[in-house]
């Protein structure tokens, strides 16, 4: 091979790639031992035959080659893929050239034992017998790995009883110097290579097929649906390196050593008299091997949706109630299975979107996908499954194209204890679902408030930990729940006496804690939208497992993130905002941009003293409220507010907006045009005459919760339901 041919192809790989949007991750790459490797990986796209020796050799620099399918050096790739330093699996000799360079650690190799870019995998879970042929893997890496340890080991041991012997060995494969052989053994590193998302669709690679390739096979265009996809959409390859694997260990049999040490001329071709105790050896280590390799598999989304979907014991299935199964087993099945999953990165975060807006598509993109292949057709609201769709079609090279909901399933069949959890998962009670939903949501709110109490608790500032931590108050019935969200720098228990009229009602509440508050102003000052929009989808999500349907209304900026779930999750039973502060009367509000530029040019020349990041205030409620405000997060609250406005329109659920007249804080004229942007049909706003800001306690207090109550019996599931509240 052509060495700087292949370092010239690698560069145009590198290339290729930062054209692309692949985003490639390798994990374990401190498994890779010194000396001669043979790369063992799963085949699933052409695309590792092209990138995986480059990724490779940039962690080794030692050259890699790799075994080819014959079939793709008829075409154009045959050029580029001599260059790279791949040989045709019909090469006659193909064997020769991998023992003679793994001996003298002139490569490592790659090689694809399971032939086929897919395979029914049913068939090599764990503890199941392997068929004895036609769709096991190939042992052919077993197999060379096997011939390049008993010829070191043979070349080694007979240099002082049999020095003619070696030097024959040495001309039949071009050795002219043992010293390699002595650097070390030849290992098999089993390889994972996993993609998310696998989708095929229409693109540009594809159309030119049809345009250049005419001659070329079905099946190739095909193919390059779904890599072209890859290549062009953009997906994540997750390369993953397992431990290891010795093949030492299989030639211990008495009779491999008696081969290993005899002054017998053995060519490579002839028939050794262990041939048969090392075909056996061959097959337990290509058994050790595949199931490493299936191990290392990346779980990802599509993973938990695919499979469960084919655990799924019912034709009908209710879409929330899937999204909470699946949500289950992002936080308990692969918590418990963290020793034997490897994650994608996107399951390391929270999930609870999954319940809410899906607001990263994870479950949206599913649902299209097994709409488009017919796997499920929707039928009076909810999904009807076709079970033919998992009955293991994937002798067809098409099954990627044809079923890519099966295949994706089929990827992660040999991970038992994942497929066990799978399968309980899908035979859970609804109602057991979602009780342990719930738990886990409550626990999750009360464990965050803790460690933020710990961490950013102030002596002779910070509150009582019982003020700002968020509470569930149970109801009498499962119809209607309510979630209230405090405002800026307050806490739940502002709005402790709502929840307990509401509760009085026999409604379920619960009282949000938006993070950074409860604990001191430090915490708030590094906390943004997101982290408020997380703090009420958490709420919503543990409400909405709870009781059928869910309300969801604030104060203040709390009456703005309420809005702002309401638009985003989509079957929110209804909204109401109380002073909600589209426009603010507080001057110091007025400084925060200014502050923030200011601080950042304070940055820039490192004058830490010189910056302004608190403003002093005096709170309407002390024993709740802080007294010092965060210009972060005030400017993080105008542009929250800024973003809302243009989603005001999409808010088609009954909507009320309650106001202060003499609010000394949010200008009356900026919550009734924050009114008037509203999309709802059923709309209705209310001003109260009082004179502060925070109108939900004190005195007066007692008709703005009759008028969220009242807002509230027109809602189905509560008593007095009736008609939706008319425009105000």
């Amino acid at each position: 091979m052509n060495r700087n041919a292949y370092l010239a192809t690698g560069r145009m790989i590198a290339m290729l790639q930062g054209f692309s949007k692949l985003q490639v991750n390798v994990h374990g790459k401190e498994h890779i031992p010194e000396g001669p490797v043979i790369f063992v990986v799963n085949h699933f796209t052409r695309i590792e035959t092209v990138l995986l020796p480059y990724h490779i050799y940039r962690l080794t620099r030692v050259p890699v080659w790799s075994l080819a399918d014959a079939s793709l050096f008829a075409g154009p790739l045959s050029r580029f893929l001599d260059l790279m330093g791949a040989v045709s699996t019909k090469n006659p000799d193909r064997d020769r050239v991998i023992v003679k360079t793994l001996l003298t650690g002139e490569a490592s190799w790659i090689i694809f034992p399971e032939g086929r870019m897919v395979k029914d995998k049913e068939l090599f879970r764990k503890h199941l017998l392997l068929p004895p042929s036609g769709v096991r893997p190939r042992s052919g890496a077993a197999t060379l790995a096997l011939r390049t340890e008993f010829y070191r080991q043979r070349m080694l041991r007979l240099q002082a009883v049999a020095p003619e012997e070696v030097a024959r060995l040495q001309g039949m494969f071009q050795i002219t110097d043992l010293g390699p052989l002595q650097k070390g053994k030849c290992h098999i590193v089993p390889v994972n290579i996993t993609y998310y998302p696998l989708r095929a669709r229409e693109n540009a690679l594809s159309r030119l097929s049809e345009l250049f390739l005419r001659e070329a096979p079905q099946h190739l265009k095909e193919e390059l649906l779904t890599e072209g996809s890859m290549l062009l959409s953009g997906v994540d390859i997750d390369i993953r390196f397992g431990t290891p694997i010795d093949p030492s260990a299989y030639l211990r049999s008495r009779d491999v050593e008696a081969d290993i040490v005899s002054t017998a001329s053995y060519g490579f071709d002839d028939r050794l008299p262990s041939i048969n105790e090392m075909k056996h050896a061959a097959n337990r280590l290509m058994q050790r091997y595949m199931s490493s390799i299936y191990d290392l598999t990346t779980v990802n989304h599509d993973h938990l949706f695919a499979s469960l979907l084919r655990a799924y014991p019912f034709r009908s299935i209710d879409e929330d109630d899937f999204r909470r199964r699946v949500f289950l087993l992002t936080k308990l099945c692969l918590k418990d299975t963290d020793n034997t999953c490897n994650l994608h990165q996107s399951l390391s975060t929270d999930q609870v979107s999954l319940l809410t807006d899906d607001r990263y598509h994870k479950y949206r993109e599913f649902r299209e996908l097994v709409l488009e292949k017919g796997v499920v057709v929707q039928k009076d609201g909810e999904l009807v499954k076709d079970r033919a769709k998992f009955s293991a079609p994937f002798e067809m090279q098409r099954a990627r194209i044809d079923n890519p909901v099966g295949v994706i399933a089929n990827e992660v069949l040999p991970l038992t204890r994942l497929q066990r959890e799978v399968h309980l998962m899908a035979w859970l009670p609804v109602w057991l679902v979602r009780k342990k939903v719930a738990q886990i949501l409550e626990r999750q709110a009360l464990e965050e408030f803790d460690a933020d109490y710990r961490r950013y608790f102030r002596q002779g500032e910070s509150k009582e930990s019982e003020v700002g931590m968020p509470v569930l108050l149970k109801g009498e019935s499962r119809r209607l729940g309510v979630v209230l969200v405090h405002g800026l720098l307050s806490v739940p228990a502002q709005m402790l006496e709502l929840a307990r009229y509401l509760q009085g009602k026999g409604l379920w509440v619960y009282l949000v804690r938006l993070k950074g508050h409860g604990t001191s102003p430090e915490d708030l000052a590094v906390r943004s939208g997101s982290d408020w929009v997380a703090s009420v989808d958490l709420g919503y999500a543990l409400m909405k497992s709870l009781c059928d349907r869910v309300v969801v209304g604030g104060f203040s900026f709390g009456g703005g993130v309420a809005l702002d779930c309401a638009s985003r999750v989509g079957d929110a039973a209804a909204v109401f905002a109380v002073c909600p502060p589209q426009r603010l009367l507080d001057i110091s509000s007025r400084f925060a941009p200014a502050v923030t530029v200011w601080n950042r040019v304070m940055d820039v020349f490192s004058y830490q003293w010189a910056k302004k990041e608190f403003v002093e205030s005096v709170p309407e409620r002390p024993e709740l409220n802080y007294a010092r405000i965060p210009v972060s997060a005030l400017r993080a609250m105008e542009r929250f507010m800024s973003e809302l406005e243009p989603k005001l329109a999409g808010i088609t659920t009954p909507v009320l907006v309650l106001q202060a007249e003499g609010d000394p804080v949010v200008d009356p004229r900026g919550s009734q045009r924050l009114f008037e942007m509203l999309g709802s049909e059923h709309k209705s706003y209310q001003r109260f005459p009082l004179q502060r800001h925070g109108i939900l306690a004190g005195a007066g207090s007692e008709e703005v919760h009759a008028a969220v109550g009242a807002f509230l019996d027109t809602m189905p599931g509560t008593t007095g339901a009736g008609e939706a509240p008319a425009q105000g």
